[in-house]
């Protein structure tokens, strides 16, 4: 059995039904052999990381840059992190009213320095609320479970 951790910030409805639909596609029928878990990143530790396989990063975009609530996770983890899961794939997504660049590239950053490896490039949901996004967040969360169960990564 694999293990995928999904650590995402989900203040608003609209966050948390993105965060429902990549756990619903991890969890698709056609996945048996990958355990899902949604932590949110205040709640979550290094041990969350190191008992995964995988891990999928969503967050709101903040003044240009991730949720302060994701930078917490990854300020308090760093270190407990650093040389013990490299090469660690993992995915991102980003609900971002404007543009998300700077949030995605805050992460891409944090996770070249813990050497991570991205299986997917980043979901960055712009603007509007559209319920597309859903089907979007659906998608990454089924190619990274499946990905994993196959062990493509």
């Amino acid at each position: 059995m694999k293990h995928l951790v999904v650590v995402a910030h989900d203040p608003s409805p609209n966050t948390r039904a993105m965060v429902g639909a990549v756990i619903d596609g991890a969890e698709d029928e056609a996945i048996e052999q990958v355990r899902v878990r949604h932590v949110r990143p205040l709640e979550a530790d290094a041990s969350d990381v190191l008992a995964a396989d995988a891990v999928i990063f969503g967050t709101t975009e903040n003044l240009g840059y991730m949720s302060g609530a994701l930078k917490d996770f990854f300020d308090r983890c760093f270190y407990d992190l650093l040389d013990k899961t490299d090469a660690m794939p993992y995915a991102v997504f980003i609900r971002a009213g404007k543009d998300g660049t700077g949030t995605r590239r805050a992460i891409e950053s944090i996770c070249t320095g813990l050497n991570w490896k991205p299986v997917q490039d980043p979901l960055i949901c712009r603007g509007e609320w559209d319920d597309a996004f859903l089907d979007q967040c659906r998608e990454l969360g089924m190619a990274m479970a499946a990905g994993l169960e196959s062990e493509i990564f």
